[in-house]
């Protein structure tokens, strides 16, 4: 990683937008700070710009890559990575490819490769005690775990959700969420906490049948993407390829709102889409054979295409569930943690009342769900509960995160930047028209999509020019960078994208 950084220092970026350029401000290469934009770089000795030596993948990747795929299916491999080599907003090849990162991890890594103040993290003996004494949580946590807890993942919940339930991943904790939602419900109906089981419920749930395993269901939208576990599964709508062969329960799903760009175009008919796509959901909750005990929604639908809704939408969602007693678990496992330029999206609504539930994982590099409510803890111990747990290894990486997000004033920066990258992307769909349609996130910090008439061709040419970009949907671009990620960093992305088109 030293040779990279001490490398980078002399090294030309692959691409530069000359000073005279009217539509973006700054030198792509430059990693100084700018004289007309003040700004510093976070990673002073992060690469000066992307360096492109072989095509992607090279040589030593391929070889790599065959045997690999020996012990490992490697069908879905995007791009090999050598991360001792990789730093900051940059990801490094076995070839010595360095290719800026807009991708991130499928938006996971919040803080840049291989960040100094979680490298001494994980140097520290709390890290060492967590990772060879790695507790099952729910019968032998630390003595210190209310206190990683309140100084980490609690320090950011939600307002108006002060407890939480750790997880392993994204799919596990929607799974778990379904779970404590379907807990709540029966416990609701059986009068509550304190009415115990009848044998009838008991001996019902071991033939996984009523009353013992209930004829409820969680209501999710097309196009959504929550998980590939069972429960998860079941609720998620984006590609068939996540669902094919695998038994499903029979939940309903609603109507997202695709709305129309740009928005200021389609005004009224975007709020008769969202209009329509409430009028559904209240039809499914009070007429469902299966009734919805939850709704689960992504601020933004990524997964499925990067599809946006406005903040009245969600904010009628959450009247609606309100007004038919349904819980709403809103899923920040993609959008969490600073990328929408609010530490959390749904801060983006203004509710009046929070969700019940909030999801979240990757830039969290742990996972679960914050609650308010203490009704949502289940009534008797062992019902919510598994060997692990979480991990509080990964608990003390948030932490750090959350210490580094703080120092750096990173969600300021991604609101910053975002608007930036989002005015510069504006002008180059002007100049280039059909090449960077349908235009969404403005005001989404970097949470930016745009769809391209030749989406696949597009990400592969975009590793050519030094790029390492994500797509989603069927024919979405979607931009995840870090929140590390800056004006000059955004500099380099808006010319590389021209020459994506322009080539």
């Amino acid at each position: 990683m030293a040779s990279l950084r001490a490398a980078a220092r002399l090294r030309p970026a692959v691409t530069r937008i000359t000073k005279s350029s009217p539509r973006f401000y700054g030198a792509a290469a430059a990693v100084k700070s700018s004289p007309s934009s003040g700004e510093q770089p976070f990673f002073p000795d992060e690469p000066a710009g992307p360096t492109v030596k072989t095509a992607i993948p090279g040589p030593q990747s391929k070889k790599a890559i065959e045997d690999l795929h020996k012990v490992f299916d490697t069908r879905s491999l995007n791009m090999l990575a050598n991360y001792e080599k990789s730093y900051g907003n940059y990801i490094a090849d076995p070839d010595g490819n360095v290719l800026l990162d807009v991708y991130a991890q499928i938006a996971s890594i919040p803080v840049g490769y291989n960040n100094p103040s979680l490298h001494k993290v994980a140097l520290s003996e709390k890290m060492a005690s967590a990772l060879i004494n790695r507790p099952a949580l729910g019968n032998f946590p630390s003595h210190d775990w209310a206190d990683v807890l309140r100084s980490g993942i609690l320090k950011v919940a939600p307002k108006g959700l002060d407890q939480v339930f750790t997880a392993m991943a994204g799919s596990d904790a929607n799974e778990t969420a379904y779970k404590a939602a379907f807990m709540w419900r029966r416990q609701q109906e059986r009068g509550g906490a304190h009415v115990e089981f009848t044998e009838e419920d008991m001996a019902s749930s071991m033939l996984n049948q009523a009353p013992g395993a209930p004829q409820l269901s969680i209501l999710s939208f097309k196009t959504a993407f929550h998980g590939r576990l069972f429960g998860s599964l079941s609720t998620t709508r984006s590609k068939p390829i996540h669902k094919l062969d695998i038994p499903a329960f029979d939940w309903p799903q609603a109507t997202f709102p695709l709305l129309k760009y740009p928005l200021e175009d389609y005004v009224e008919e975007n709020a008769r889409i969202e209009a329509e796509a409430l009028a559904d959901v209240e039809r499914i909750i009070t007429t469902h054979h299966l009734p919805p005990c939850a709704v689960v929604i992504e601020p933004i639908q990524s997964e499925g295409g990067d599809n946006h809704a406005s903040p009245a939408f969600f904010r009628g969602l959450r009247a609606l569930t309100k007004k038919h007693n349904v819980l709403m678990i809103v899923d920040e496992v993609q959008t969490g943690v600073g990328a929408t330029g609010k530490f959390w999206a749904h801060e983006h609504w203004n509710l009046e009342t929070p969700p019940d539930m909030v999801t979240f994982s990757k830039k969290a590099q742990t996972a679960g769900y914050y609650f308010g409510n203490p009704e949502m803890r289940p009534n008797k111990p062992y019902r919510q509960f598994n060997t692990w747990m979480g991990d509080p290894a990964r608990a003390l990486l948030f932490r750090a995160i959350i210490e580094e997000i703080e120092r750096l004033d990173l969600v300021s920066n991604t609101a910053k930047v975002g608007e930036y990258l989002y005015g510069g992307i504006e002008q180059l769909a002007k100049q280039y028209p059909g090449e960077f349609m349908n235009l969404r996130g403005k005001g989404q910090g970097t949470f930016i999509a745009f769809d391209s008439p030749r989406r696949d061709e597009f990400l592969k040419k975009a590793k050519s020019v030094g790029v390492n970009i994500g797509g989603s949907g069927e024919r979405a671009v979607r931009l995840r960078p870090m929140l590390i990620f800056q004006r000059h960093h955004a500099d380099m992305l808006l010319e590389a994208l021209e020459k994506i088109v322009k080539s």
